[in-house]
């Protein structure tokens, strides 16, 4: 991440542009710049082109409600700086405008080259929410403005799918601290659905196809908005006999996907993320997610870009997903371990978080992490153990006396996202670094692991709600002193954290 809004405070003469035919993220995120930089005594334009101005019933009530002022425009004077925001200068969606210089903040792929000003984080489900980071990077509350703080949560929630397919922290961590009108909010949510719209559900629902075996059902919708697919998902779900589903639209550049489940064998977020592997992407949490499959990726894998191929594909992948899947309890599985090799951990530092510092024992907590989140009870011997690539994990005191040494010195994080966790009472987020301490790993008496040669899916002791995946490649390890606890390493921090005993 190259830019911070600072940068912008040497321009005098700046516009804001969002995409053509603008969403409601991008009117968000145009919206709370805008805010921002008025805030320094910038008197920013917000604008958009293309065809047509807004229409939709939501977006023009959350424009009126929120004081959203979105210039819709043909022409353009040129300006001193243009910073284009939820889309990348050049792109065929965006009104081409000549400015001085170029500045871009999104949370697509990149599409060409970037200009220095510039923050494009893929990973993120919405450009509200590298907004919102960026104000935070200044001390800038978004809350002090409840129409900022209701525009950035209203676009991070159309762009997830009502938070359906939220999968990075951070933008678990607007959709939990921003402050928004309820009322408002609720208002903006049910103006989505036309009379055509309604009849496309009814349709769709009519031509459902099911699978009894595994329980769950697939639907083919007609192009619509993706909302519209999430309601569809919705109403599918409520039917006896159907405890996953998947419904699906073929547009003219891609497949877009809805995906719900109502058991926690199925997690809807990696589903999502199995369907759309290596074709687009997809993720959410538990009950609710979605996804998209690109059509030059299903072109390049050979799969022909017409309805009956499709169809194939996305009944084939949804029963794979199920043949394919193990699913394992840790508390009453009994492994087989004759076919594992031993291992012993090497010695290495880590970090090490006593829970006890920042939460009272019972207090429940939600650790925050880049693979999800995993809900456990402080106690008095809970440890949060921050791993070699900055993965978290917990652990007992018991486990931590056998497995890990304190050392004496400040601990350096190694990660991509500084780790934190929810309080799951008040929903307050506490940053895990300022309390974390180093320790020195030693191997004890090791584990059993086995190459994993099929996705497994695991309900560990601390966990009995939420599985952990594993997937080909990955090892599934067994802890030698302690037979009932099984768990899943991933394969390059496995490599990096243990050694074979040579027997």
């Amino acid at each position: 991440m190259s830019l911070s809004l600072s940068d912008f405070k040497k321009y005098k003469n700046i516009v804001i542009q969002c995409h053509d035919n603008p969403d409601a993220d991008a009117l968000a995120s145009g919206f709370a710049l805008q805010w921002y930089l008025r805030g320094e005594g910038i008197d920013a334009r917000f604008i958009y082109g293309g065809k047509f101005p807004v229409q939709k019933p939501n977006l023009l009530l959350m424009t009126e409600h929120l004081g959203i002022n979105a210039e819709y425009v043909s022409t353009l004077e040129k300006p001193e700086l243009l910073i284009t925001v939820d889309c990348q200068y050049g792109e065929s969606n965006v009104t081409y405008f000549e400015a001085d210089h170029i500045a871009i903040i999104d949370h697509h792929q990149v599409s060409a080259e970037l200009p220095d000003l510039s923050d494009v984080r893929s990973t993120y489900g919405s450009c509200s929410t590298i907004i919102y980071e960026l104000l935070q990077k200044e001390n800038v509350d978004i809350n002090s403005d409840i129409n900022v703080s209701t525009a950035l949560y209203y676009g991070l929630m159309t762009d997830t799918g009502g938070f359906a397919e939220i999968s990075h922290p951070s933008d678990k961590d607007l959709r939990d601290f921003a402050h928004f009108k309820t009322d408002d909010i609720l208002l903006f949510k049910n103006s989505n659905l036309s009379r055509e719209e309604l009849s496309i559900a009814g349709d769709a629902l009519n031509a459902a196809r099911y699978n009894e075996e595994y329980r769950y059902g697939v639907i083919e919708a007609a192009p619509c908005d993706p909302n519209i697919l999430g309601i569809i998902s919705d109403m599918f779900l409520e039917v006896s006999g159907v405890d996953t589903c998947l419904v699906y639209s073929i547009l003219p550049f891609g497949v877009k996907l809805s995906v719900r489940s109502c058991v926690k064998e199925v997690r809807a977020g990696e589903l999502a993320a199995y369907l759309a592997e290596n074709l687009g992407g997809g993720g959410g949490h538990m009950y609710k997610a979605g996804g998209f499959l690109k059509k030059d990726l299903l072109e390049r894998a050979s799969i022909p870009y017409e309805k009956k191929a499709l169809d194939k594909y996305i009944d084939d992948r949804m029963s794979q997903y199920f043949k394919d899947s193990v699913i394992i309890y840790a508390e009453t599985h009994h492994e087989d371990i004759s076919s594992f090799s031993r291992f012993v951990k090497n010695e290495f530092s880590v970090g090490y978080v006593e829970a006890s510092k920042f939460a009272p024992p019972g207090r429940k907590i939600t650790i925050r992490t880049l693979e999800g989140d995993v809900d456990v009870c402080v106690e008095k011997d809970l440890y949060i153990i921050i791993g070699v690539d900055g993965e978290i994990y917990p652990c007992t005191g018991a486990h931590f006396k056998r497995s890990y040494r304190k050392q004496f010195k400040p601990y350096v994080f190694p990660g991509e996202y500084p780790p934190a966790v929810i309080d799951v009472e008040n929903g307050e987020r506490i940053g895990l670094l300022p309390f974390a301490k180093s320790c020195l790993t030693h191997g004890g008496n090791g584990i059993y692991a086995k190459e994993l040669t099929h996705r497994v899916k695991i309900f560990t002791s601390w966990d009995k709600q939420k599985y952990y995946l594993g997937n080909i490649g990955d090892f599934l390890a067994v802890r030698v002193d302690d037979t009932s606890d099984i768990y899943v390493i991933n394969r390059d921090i496995f490599f990096k954290t243990y050694s074979p005993i040579e027997s």
